[in-house]
């Protein structure tokens, strides 16, 4: 099978209405773009890369108007997107499900910036104020006002959970919070691992995950005995930094031009649901790289 956007964004879209059959319609008539097409028309705007809407659909009309006889003005799409939401938070869940990598015991977590504004007066007037926060990156030596994006996935990349979060917040209180909201997907898989970075290191919080039935595996602190495990750590702990490198240099993460509650959260779910759908096509077309998107960026 050829690997293209076009396969790609057509594969998604006999998805998306094979999981809707069985739901009940609303009545009255139904919407000019239906929820698939809209759905497939964000995925194929994070993948090529276009930041401003007005010049996504302008493209669009111009070189996809036959996959969506009906293209939206920018206000109209700007909505629907943003009442999406909800289903693209469940769509990236069913696109996991169709995978093998649903069932694996093995997940890596870690944090990354989310930058929402760079100069003060944008602090003080953004509607963002109150969620949004000053917070400190350690790996690019730098401060930043936005949130982090918390990120759970497998060794393949394909995500598992996802939060956005005030960078004040401590990161083990942040991801506790997300295992205690699904931790009906830790019940299903004993004997679970799961690999962080030494931000994570706590022994209330290691205890409380192996009461949950998790085994944390993360690198020593300073003055600390070698942890088992730790010596394959390095090459594993790689992964997540290689799943947010793909984030923000394929699908521009800190690009996304959010600028309230609801656009900032639809745009980092946009983002995450083209890289999930990138790694369910490439494990459905058995390709040799899950989390390649080389194919589908032009």
């Amino acid at each position: 099978m050829t690997t293209n956007l076009d396969t790609l964004v057509t594969a998604l879209y006999v998805k998306i209405d094979d999981d809707l059959a069985g739901i009940a319609k609303l009545p009255g008539r139904p919407p000019k773009l239906s929820h698939s097409e809209l759905l497939c028309l964000a995925v194929m705007q994070a993948m090529l890369g276009f930041h401003s809407e007005a010049r996504w659909l302008r493209y669009v009309r111009a070189h996809h108007r036959d996959m969506f006889p009906f293209i939206p003005q920018d206000p109209g799409y700007n909505k629907r997107l943003r009442a999406s939401l909800t289903q693209i938070k469940r769509l990236i869940r069913v696109l996991a499900k169709d995978t093998d990598f649903w069932h694996d015991t093995v997940w890596i977590a870690d944090s990354t910036p989310v930058p929402c504004g760079m100069s003060r007066p944008t602090v003080k007037r953004s509607e963002l104020a109150g969620w949004a926060n000053y917070g400190y990156c350690a790996s690019h030596s730098r401060f930043f006002w936005g949130l982090r994006l918390y990120l759970v996935c497998t060794p393949s990349g394909m995500p598992m959970l996802w939060a956005l979060a005030d960078p004040k917040l401590g990161e083990r209180e942040v991801l506790a919070a997300m295992l205690e909201v699904d931790a009906e997907l830790i019940t299903d898989r004993p004997g679970l691992l799961l690999i962080t970075d030494k931000g994570f290191a706590s022994k209330p919080f290691e205890r409380s995950l192996s009461e949950q039935g998790i085994t944390l595996l993360r690198p020593s602190r300073k003055r600390e005995v070698l942890r088992p495990g730790e010596p394959m750590l390095k090459k594993v702990r790689q992964l997540i930094e290689s799943v947010n490198d793909t984030l923000k240099g394929q699908l521009d993460l800190e690009q996304h031009g959010g600028r309230t509650i609801e656009g900032v959260s639809v745009r980092i779910a946009q983002r995450v649901l083209a890289m999930a759908t990138a790694i369910w096509h490439n494990f459905q077309t058995s390709q040799a790289v899950s989390r390649s998107l080389t194919a589908y960026d032009h």
